[in-house]
């Protein structure tokens, strides 16, 4: 099985990464970063046998892509739930992920980030990212304290990320293997992305951002 990234042990990974706060955990090199989706089969395959995503995917709505593949194997019940089968590891450069933080609002209201509510508002309607942080969770399901990121991407943004990424691969296989095991579990080899402007990191609410 050919995979897209280097994979390490769950059970050395986690000892390095921290055990809570908001992080950005991802499988990233010195060009590009992965994220991860999970679609039904006919939009999934279409995008990993073609590098970018058309056919059915819908440019309409917001589509959402998590840096983390444990946060992605629990909204996706490890690629088992209804229209989540195929997982896709997307691969994009740096500049564009590092585009998206710096465009992301909250989805909801964070007092000290926005000068008011309808400042948030404003900025909810006109921005082409949205931000959320949820509790991260260990392969068997349960919650941790430490957070996820996911992005949500519409409109221009959307289209760019959609048509123009690195390349795709459908690494469902690989979950299928991997689902279920309590021994010796296989994950992306994943670290803190480092968000390069301080300025974004602190407005996206990372701990320990860059100074």
């Amino acid at each position: 099985m050919t995979l897209p990234w280097p994979v390490e042990r769950w059970e050395e990974q986690r000892g390095a990464w921290p055990a809570r706060g908001r992080h950005i955990l991802a499988q990233f090199d010195a060009d590009t970063v992965i994220v991860y989706q999970a679609y039904r089969p006919e939009i999934g395959l279409h995008a990993a046998q073609h590098g970018r995503f058309g056919g059915a995917f819908s440019f309409d709505r917001m589509s959402w892509i998590k840096p983390n593949f444990l946060w992605m194997m629990y909204r996706s019940g490890w690629g088992t739930k209804e229209g989540q089968e195929v997982v896709l590891a997307v691969r994009i450069r740096r500049p564009v992920f590092d585009a998206m933080l710096a465009a992301a609002v909250h989805s909801s209201f964070v007092p000290g980030t926005y000068a008011d509510r309808a400042d948030w508002q404003a900025r909810v309607r006109d921005s082409e990212v949205r931000l959320q942080w949820d509790p991260d969770h260990a392969p068997d399901g349960h919650p941790l304290e430490r957070r996820a990121l996911q992005l949500g991407l519409r409109g221009a943004m959307l289209r760019s990320y959609a048509s123009e990424p690195v390349e795709i691969h459908d690494v469902s296989a690989f979950v299928a293997t991997q689902r279920g095991r309590r021994e010796d579990l296989l994950l992306p080899a994943e670290r803190v992305y480092p968000v390069p402007d301080p300025v974004v990191a602190r407005r996206l609410g990372l701990d320990n951002p860059p100074t």
